[in-house]
């Protein structure tokens, strides 16, 4: 990893987290219950909208299996999610600070980023023993840009992230390869709202290598190296506040991603606090 987050931050960004989530309106479409295929279909296309919408704003993002059929909670709340987003470097202070810090910063500066700007900001809870996998994938592949290798994430481990509890997986090099699949937005008034094009290559499973990181350390992840986590089967979470950053000078934001500029929140300029 490239830098430490100082351990109190850590702490402070996971209590904020908590008290975000005592205070959350879950939304009606997650507690829909459904007795037909018409039912599953709105929630769906409530799941949907929810998510292509989500990009200026602070939403909830659930593990499956978390509400009964009445709507309600199963499990505690604070152990139901599986990520907040994605706008928290924007409306929120303490995640705006460590977006902005002279840390992220310095790192930019250094990479030679003229004029970066941040695409999104996100929690991650990777719930113990709920936490699902996520399969191998390339971040350009949901946040495509032309030229390709102008993105990339930072992924701030708040607490341990270990092979037991779901650390990143990656594959050397493979950032060298170019994507084969792109998400992308589908014509307006059609349903499912995005759909992909081109297909995820199968990766050979012993390519992949642990990267393990201790609170507080933070990984670089380039937008087109190949990467995955495994389910949490411990009994510890993994949080993570993760962003990502695209260099803006001579790129191309493509129209088709699903995350897209509003009036009320362009993609923020990294060099102003």
């Amino acid at each position: 990893y490239i830098f430490n987050t100082d351990p109190t931050e850590c702490d402070q960004l996971r209590q904020r987290m908590v008290e975000i989530v005592d205070e959350m309106h879950v939304p009606e479409h997650c507690r829909t219950v459904f007795s037909t295929d018409h039912d599953e279909q709105i929630k769906g296309q409530g799941n949907a909208d929810y998510f292509i919408t989500s990009g200026d704003k602070i939403r909830f993002f659930f593990e499956k299996g978390v509400f009964d059929d009445k709507g309600e909670f199963i499990i505690p709340k604070q152990r139901s999610l599986n990520k907040v987003g994605h706008a928290l470097h924007a409306y929120e202070p303490l995640y705006k600070k460590v977006t902005h810090s002279s840390k992220v910063q310095g790192i930019a500066k250094k990479l030679g980023l003229v004029n970066p700007v941040i695409l999104q900001g996100m929690y991650i809870f990777k719930q113990p023993g709920i936490g699902g996998e996520v399969t191998p994938h390339q971040d350009a592949t949901f946040l495509y840009t032309e030229p390709l290798g102008r993105v990339m994430g930072l992924w701030i481990a708040l607490e341990d992230a270990t092979v037991n509890n779901g650390c990143l997986w990656f594959i050397p090099g493979s950032q060298n390869n170019g994507i084969t699949r792109r998400m992308v937005r589908t014509p307006k008034g059609t349903f499912p709202l995005t759909d992909f094009i081109g297909r995820e290559q199968q990766y050979e499973e012993d390519k992949f290598v642990a990267a393990p990181v201790k609170k507080g350390g933070v990984i670089l992840i380039h937008g087109e190296v190949v990467h995955r986590s495994a389910a949490n089967v411990s009994e510890d979470s993994r949080h993570v506040y993760t962003f990502h950053l695209m260099e803006n000078q001579d790129t191309r934001w493509s129209p088709e991603n699903w995350l897209q500029p509003t009036e009320e929140l362009p993609f923020t300029h990294l060099y102003t606090k």
